[in-house]
């Protein structure tokens, strides 16, 4: 993914979901002489993102996506890694990304894509729950759309199929504190687990299906 980013390594580039900062601390290995500004919505990962990477070279925002982005001045480049399909509308995404992006500036992203989690998601459903709104899965067609209407352009956007298998004996943890996430957070200890059972009961195997959505992209120059 760092490696999308066409770099001379003196640029300032938003990490737009930066969580602990694993993938932010490769970053600045790209970026001897320049800044990264690592922006989250969840001040305790901004915290933890800050124990690993110290306050050389790094600004920190705690911030929602979905909101105009408290980032001064625009920035060269876009980092993003497994956060926008935790964004509910991706046409506002992109218009707030695009805001603080320098005319010409990078776009490189990867997040869920079209079919994502599908048997996860046929399992919660046949327990009578849904996913609802709460993540979103896009085609690249759509998404080339949306870009294409706030402002970027070229475009490469595609997916790919990733699926991972997980070790039997982890396998309902995992489904418990990753893939269902917010739908069992007002659930009892207990039910969740009792949950996350009924959920791996149904799928077929100790495996997710992820399907990833990869963008690269740069904000169209206005200028000749």
């Amino acid at each position: 993914m760092v490696g999308w980013l066409d770099l001379d390594g003196d640029e300032r580039v938003l990490d737009a979901g930066c969580g602990t900062g694993r993938v932010t601390q490769r970053l600045l290995e790209r970026l001897p002489r320049g800044r990264v500004v690592a922006l989250d919505g969840s001040p305790s990962m901004i915290e933890r993102a800050r124990e690993r990477l110290g306050e050389d070279r790094v600004g920190y925002v705690v911030a929602d996506l979905m909101e105009p982005l408290p980032v001064e001045g625009p920035v060269d480049a876009i980092l993003s890694t497994a956060t926008f399909h935790w964004v509910p509308d991706h046409d506002v995404l992109f218009r707030n990304l695009a805001d603080v992006l320098r005319p010409g500036g990078q776009l490189a992203a990867q997040c869920g894509g079209a079919g994502n989690i599908a048997s996860v998601e046929a399992a919660v459903n046949d327990l009578g729950y849904s996913f609802g709104g709460n993540k979103t899965f896009a085609t690249p067609e759509q998404t080339r759309a949306r870009l294409e209407a706030a402002g970027f352009g070229p475009i490469d956007v595609w997916l790919h199929d990733e699926p991972t298998p997980i070790p039997a004996e982890d396998f309902e943890a995992f489904l418990e504190t990753v893939c269902l996430g917010g739908l069992v957070d007002a659930m009892s200890a207990p039910e969740r687990a009792a949950f996350a059972r009924e959920v791996a009961i149904r799928m077929p195997g100790p495996a997710i299906d992820y399907v990833r959505l990869n963008i690269r992209a740069r904000k169209r120059d206005p200028r000749p």
